[in-house]
């Protein structure tokens, strides 16, 4: 059904051990999502096994880690407060029947209109939110219930620990790459701070800070399924619906965004519509096994593709991995310094940013730049929904704006007539400018407008014809299209009465329909 290694420069041993280290990575960033959507850590460590796992083995990028996410649990907060666990359950679920329809009728392709700028603002966006993310876990709840910055010491402490990562993340692979650098760095720190009793804060440390529970634990059992407890009304449906749809969205967009960035890491394309799938898959089961769900992680994803993971085994191995530290190794990974989390964390954050925007932003037009800065502030502030709908409505106007200004028109009298030659695209932003270009009372009886280097787009451009012919038919002169194409040609078909126009025949390029003659 699936190749474990498809990419051709994957390896089993380096998916394994690329998916121990995202396995790792996995842990604090599902607690604290779960906190952030004010749930229990165990169901966003459901989440996030679930989420790998199924993506890993039915998704259309191999290579790419999906898990529980920030920007899906915002949107679960409201749910979760008002109404409780069983109803997130159930709007998770339906979620994932949205993303299995999107998928079956293939509107995956649809990320192709995301533009570059879009894409750009997109991924450092996400890096400064992956980058604030890292910098919280200096901070430590107080008994106040508010996070305050740890110990001048212990900040410190961290700071060092975490460049340690870094810089064995950043000069191991120019030693070998027989083993993934981030692996090393968290393995080489853990055993540091241990090996030299050095008092610094571990995965249990926070996991026991967010919850206020000294004996909390990542270890759990296996997860059981369970029909969410909900009332099966029109009411329920009322109150889980609007949570779906924007769970289904917002999971689709970073999904379908992050598949795009790792294509162009690993050179190879990934398919949109089965990810599409995947995704739904996996949120589907999320819901009957009490998990938050999820979707891609670009983090994780980098982590990843960084360590050499390039086949399916590796997001199957960090999905295993993950249930296995949750069933028998919570104790070892417990230990693990947070610092180490946190420098592989950075690492990815450094990758991650475009660095070359700032040059770029010199030679690329002023509204491509903005477009950039727009959808990378938007990210930040509020989700990465609404960024994308917002760079790409932006990016859509400005185009529509910079198009509607290219139409213009050459006129010439000959044997009688007056001959328009059109230039530029006729669409609802140039149809001002189209009829500006025209002078009724000075031209001749017969009126040619020459398509050759024109098109008409939409319904807009057909009006606009229309409206030009009632001018030339009240003067009680005629108006002819030449060398329109094919499709043009249907387009006026359809149209039908709206245009009240006749095509003269084309002995040069035969355009001449005699439906329309």
């Amino acid at each position: 059904m699936f190749e474990l290694n498809r990419h051709k420069s994957a390896s089993v041993r380096a998916d394994v051990l690329s998916g121990l280290t995202v396995a790792m990575a996995l842990i604090p960033e599902a607690v604290a999502f779960a906190f952030v959507a004010h749930l229990a850590p165990m169901v966003g460590l459901y989440g996030a096994f679930i989420m790998c796992l199924v993506t890993a083995v039915f998704g259309g990028r191999p290579g790419m880690i999906s898990g529980a996410t920030g920007a899906m649990a915002v949107v679960m907060v409201d749910l979760v407060d008002s109404h409780g666990l069983s109803y997130l359950l159930a709007a998770v679920a339906l979620a994932g029947v949205f993303q299995l329809l999107a998928g079956a009728f293939k509107l995956g392709k649809f990320i192709r209109i995301v533009p570059t700028p879009v894409m750009i603002g997109f991924v450092n966006g996400l890096a400064i939110v992956i980058f604030l993310a890292q910098i919280g876990q200096f901070k430590t709840k107080g008994l106040d219930g508010e996070m305050h910055w740890l110990t001048s010491g212990d900040v410190q402490l961290m700071l060092l620990l975490v460049l340690i990562t870094m810089a064995i993340v950043h000069f191991l692979p120019k030693l070998t790459t027989a083993v993934p650098a981030s692996l090393v760095a968290i393995l080489t720190v853990t055993g540091i701070v241990h090996g030299l009793d050095l008092d610094t804060r571990t995965v249990v440390d926070f996991l026991r800070n967010m919850s206020g529970d000294e004996a909390a634990t990542i270890a759990g059992s296996l997860p059981s399924f369970s029909i969410p407890a909900i009332p099966m009304n029109w009411d329920t449906l009322y109150v889980v619906l609007p949570y779906s749809i924007i769970l289904a969205s917002v999971g689709l967009i970073e999904s379908l965004l992050t598949l795009t960035v790792v294509d162009e890491m690993t050179q190879t394309r990934g398919q949109g519509n089965r990810e599409c799938l995947a995704q739904g898959a996996g949120n589907v089961v999320s819901g009957f096994f009490g998990a938050m769900g999820g979707c891609a992680m670009i983090g994780q994803s980098m982590i990843n593709v960084n360590s050499g993971g390039r086949g399916r085994l590796s997001g199957i191995t960090a999905g295993l991995m993950l249930l296995v530290f949750i069933l028998f190794a919570a104790s070892f990974i417990e230990m693990i310094p947070l610092a180490a989390l946190v420098g592989v964390m950075m690492m990815v954050v450094l990758g991650t940013f475009e660095w070359a925007t700032f040059k770029m932003m010199r030679k690329v037009p002023k509204h491509d730049a903005f477009v950039i800065v727009l959808v990378t502030v938007v990210t930040v502030f509020t989700d990465l929904a609404i960024a994308v709908f917002t760079g790409v409505i932006v990016s859509a106007l400005v185009f529509a704006w910079e198009h509607a200004k290219h139409i213009e028109a050459k006129r010439t009298d000959t044997d009688g007539r007056t001959l328009y030659q059109l230039k530029g695209p006729l669409f609802f932003g140039s149809t001002s400018s189209f009829l500006e270009l025209f002078s009724a009372e000075d031209d001749s009886d017969d009126v040619v407008i020459d398509f050759g280097r024109s098109r008409v787009c939409d319904h807009s451009a057909l009006e606009a014809i229309d409206t030009l012919a009632e001018r030339y038919l009240k003067l009680g002169k005629k108006l002819h299209l030449q060398h329109l194409s094919e499709d043009c040609k249907k387009l006026l078909t359809k149209a039908g009465d709206l245009v009240e126009i006749d095509l003269v025949t084309d002995p040069t390029y035969r355009v001449a329909d005699d439906k329309l003659a």
